[in-house]
């Protein structure tokens, strides 16, 4: 099994914003979680616990701090229908790759992702993201089979949200034409975590809510398929498992997480801000 494990302290951190015209990361929208062991917490309930790792150094960069060599970023800035992307070659490391859209919280050390209703989007899509998309440790795009078993793991909170936010997504690779996902899974400024679940390679997608978690307050999920024709889903400690229709049975799989905002408006100062304590990502 290969494992790749991302864990970030709850130390202080310093944030470097570049120059962008954006203003300073907003305050957590609830008070700093302190360094502790990260536990289930039962579904429908928010948590403050989370992973602390005791090698992080809280004067560094994200790729100080995590493993960003399987990762590689997109941010909602560039030309009209090609936002830009970070090569995990340049966010690792104590001086990797951080600005306004993904930095360091100054406060309690999460990686976070900005990702505001007014950007650059890819062109299928009308929302901006600050998202990481999977990558192999030789650079090449991570692109694998449902067959066996693949999992990512999160633990994170959303500091603000205006409507939607999807946190995590499988989505499809090469063996056809299709840019959707395979799923996706989104918090809402109501608190409530739904998971959706693509009809097939053309489109059309089915919620299920999967839980309740306040804002501001840390929670945890598995994203994971089995078997080769199974979705399993783990959100804070309750686990569904979801068919996956054969007419996907063609397509690679990659895992994304990060901030991909679902509302979009002229607006640079709402959005979607997501802080992720550690994330995992397994295949075996």
């Amino acid at each position: 099994m290969r494992m790749r494990t991302l864990l970030t302290s709850l130390a202080t951190a310093t944030a470097v914003t570049g120059g962008l015209a954006l203003a300073a990361p907003a305050a957590p929208a609830s008070p700093v979680p302190t360094a502790a062991s990260v536990a289930n917490t039962p579904s429908g309930q928010g948590g403050a616990n989370v992973v602390a790792s005791p090698m992080a150094d809280p004067s560094v960069a994200p790729g100080g701090n995590f493993d960003l060599s399987v990762w590689q970023l997109q941010e909602p800035v560039g030309s009209p229908g090609s936002p830009t992307t970070i090569p995990s070659s340049r966010l690792q490391g104590a001086n990797g790759f951080q600005d306004a859209y993904f930095y360091t919280d100054t406060r309690d050390g999460a990686m976070t992702f900005w990702a505001p209703e007014k950007g650059v989007t890819t062109p299928n899509s009308n929302y901006a993201r600050s998202e990481l998309r999977e990558m192999n440790r030789n650079g090449t795009a991570a692109n694998w089979s449902l067959s066996g078993t693949h999992q990512m793991k999160a633990t994170l909170r959303v500091v603000s949200v205006t409507s939607n936010v999807c946190v995590g997504q499988i989505h499809l690779g090469t063996g056809g034409s299709s840019t959707k996902p395979l799923l996706e899974l989104y918090y809402r400024s109501s608190g409530d975590i739904v998971l959706g679940t693509e009809n097939s390679p053309s489109g059309g997608q089915t919620l299920h809510t999967v839980g309740h978690v306040s804002v501001g307050k840390t929670w945890n999920y598995t994203i994971g398929v089995s078997g080769g024709h199974t979705i399993d889903l783990t959100v804070n400690g309750s686990t569904t498992h979801y068919a996956i229709p054969s007419s996907f049975d063609a397509y690679k799989q990659y895992f994304k997480a990060g901030s991909y905002n679902q509302s979009s408006s002229d607006s640079t100062t709402k959005g979607a801000r997501v802080a992720f304590y550690g994330l995992t990502v397994s295949h075996s």
